[in-house]
């Protein structure tokens, strides 16, 4: 079922929610500049396994409300939290993907990680989606520069190319053009801002914050998140696991879908 979840006075986030009376409950973060719908082929399969799965739109994107601020991790943990509150949810895994993982891990930190018993990053953009002078593993600067000016010159094509290097196995044009659309139902300014945020954010702090178990999942032939991101999270967080995705891209969750629902639901029934 999918109903909103007000997070400001004028903001509501749309959270779809299934299989509420599942045993154990993992919440869902998307990635930029998807939706909640991104994970389909996990709502798909977890539910009949018990699972309550928890989607949730970032603002901006989906069907939540596209304010014009708030693009920042703190305040996308902030919105987080209080989906976690209205929903009153405790000893839940935490999943989010590329952005999506960055700001678990931000909330993982800025709100001690409150109903949180495990977490599971997949394709995490974190420490730094890009390069620094003290961290070489990321993006190029001029690379994330080229993706805000094309949203703002022509978003349809700057979402074509990205989703053209999401997946390393071959996707039907079918499911490419699925794809496509959620990343034009964002707002232009939403998908513009939270780029701008990638050159800002860095979260190399947060990761020594974690204290719960936590799967790292991360495709060898990213081209995202590059796979160094990866092992810089498992050397960060104490008691995590890297389980690297020999034939998967950005998007493990579907290039490898029957391996990473296994492993997440490994991972949570240990």
């Amino acid at each position: 079922m999918g109903f909103y979840i007000k997070v400001e006075p004028n903001v509501k986030i749309y959270v779809e929610d299934i299989n509420p009376e599942g045993k154990r409950t993992i919440l869902f973060i998307h990635g930029w500049p998807a939706n909640h719908r991104m994970f389909e082929y996990q709502f798909n399969q977890l539910p009949k396994q018990g699972y309550r799965c928890i989607g949730i739109d970032s603002r901006g994107f989906g069907n939540s409300d596209k304010p014009w601020r708030g693009y920042d991790y703190d305040t996308s943990s902030d919105d987080i939290r209080c989906v976690v509150k209205a929903l009153d949810l405790q000893d839940f895994t935490l999943g989010g993907h590329s952005t999506g993982g960055a700001i678990a891990v931000r909330y993982m930190s800025r709100h001690k990680g409150y109903g949180v018993s495990k977490l599971a990053l997949f394709a995490a953009a974190a420490p730094s989606l890009i390069q620094r002078p003290y961290f070489p593993h990321g993006q190029k600067k001029e690379d994330i520069i080229k993706i805000i000016q094309g949203t703002n010159n022509d978003r349809p094509e700057m979402l074509r190319e990205f989703g053209d290097t999401f997946f390393f196995q071959h996707v039907s044009q079918a499911f490419s053009d699925w794809f496509f659309q959620m990343g034009l139902q964002a707002a232009g300014w939403s998908t513009a801002a939270v780029s701008a945020a990638w050159l800002d954010e860095e979260l190399f702090s947060d990761l020594e914050k974690i204290h719960v178990p936590t799967l790292i999942l991360h495709g060898i032939h990213d081209k995202v998140c590059l796979f160094p991101l990866a092992i810089a999270q498992n050397e960060g967080i104490r008691n995590s696991k890297l389980v690297p995705f020999k034939y998967s891209g950005h998007g493990l969750f579907y290039d490898e879908r029957d391996k990473f629902n296994k492993e997440l639901t490994q991972f949570i029934k240990e």
